[in-house]
């Protein structure tokens, strides 16, 4: 196990094989087909829109550790996972993608990590890891009490959970009786 920060080159390259090593156990198919674990993304355009963010990583020098196209053995909208290390300046940093694409970045420290997060309109959701638990602290995604929600031009609709989200399911009205 890797006990290096990781933005270090070997640490990087571990996490990336590990994960792909997990993704590759991924079965792809139907939903309803017995032991698939990963069906098709929504239509022909979240995969031409995987396809193109996958086409920019690579072109700007990422490191391919698996995927990137789709799959020749299956009809639908299936477009293999792609793990890669790459730089911040991606189109996938700016968009949302709705497929199975992971861009790994390394950074030194909590504003390098932060700002890319920060240089976006989108914020439905963002993941980072870090040896130091005393860096960071964090709740559950989702809890009763807890508010969820995105930000910006992802989700802006509302809050679901606690009392927040409870309005959006709630009409209210105001009743007057007179002249009794």
């Amino acid at each position: 196990m890797c006990r290096s920060p990781i933005d270090t080159p070997r640490c990087l390259r571990e996490f990336a094989q590990k994960l792909a090593a997990h993704v590759q156990l991924l079965k792809f198919g139907r939903r309803i087909d017995e032991g698939t674990t990963q069906g098709p993304l929504v239509n022909v355009s979240a995969v031409q829109k995987v396809h193109r963010q996958v086409q920019d990583v690579r072109k700007k020098g990422a490191k391919l550790h698996l995927g990137g196209e789709a799959p020749k053995h299956l009809k639908g909208y299936f477009y293999q996972p792609m793990i890669s290390k790459a730089t911040t300046d991606v189109e996938v940093t700016h968009d949302e993608t709705f497929g199975l694409l992971a861009v790994i970045f390394s950074f030194r420290d909590e504003k390098e990590a932060v700002n890319p997060a920060n240089d976006t309109e989108f914020g439905l959701a963002g993941y980072f890891l870090i040896q130091d638990i005393g860096r960071v602290m964090t709740g559950l995604i989702s809890t009763a009490e807890t508010p969820f929600g995105g930000i910006g031009e992802s989700g802006n609709m509302g809050r679901e959970s606690c009392k927040y989200g409870l309005a959006e399911y709630q009409n209210i009205k105001a009743v007057t009786i007179g002249n009794l």
